[in-house]
């Protein structure tokens, strides 16, 4: 069964940092974009941000909220791709999803998602 599954994560003072990841089955990465979403509390499903974003070419793009802080990378030997998120701020406290999605599909259609990883920016 295809799946993304994440770790990472957890309560971070400001100014801190954390690595997110998100394993795939073997191959995913291969004609697949991740993308990384984000949900805070207040909002619904339907209003998850995208912050980053990787093609299966390793092409990568940021949302401004999180560009110069956040930066994704992946091990292809390991299935994983992962967030690094530097500089944290209270702003970014949210639930983080990574997506898999075909790479000529947008971001927001149809794909795979991982199960979500709270990540807490707090003094």
């Amino acid at each position: 069964q295809v799946q993304l599954v994440q770790s990472g994560g957890g309560l971070v003072q400001p100014g801190g940092s954390l690595r997110l990841s998100c394993a795939g089955s073997d191959g995913i990465f291969s004609d697949h974009a991740i993308h990384w979403f984000r949900q805070a509390p207040w909002k619904q499903r339907d209003e998850r941000e995208l912050v980053a974003s990787m093609s299966s070419g390793g092409s990568k793009v940021y949302a401004e909220s999180v560009k110069g802080r956040f930066a994704m990378s992946r091990d292809n030997a390991k299935n994983t791709v992962y967030l690094q998120m530097n500089s944290l701020t209270p702003e970014d406290t949210a639930v983080y999803y990574c997506k898999a999605a075909l790479d000529s599909a947008s971001a927001y259609a149809y794909g795979l998602w991982g199960q979500g990883t709270q990540v807490t920016v707090s003094s």
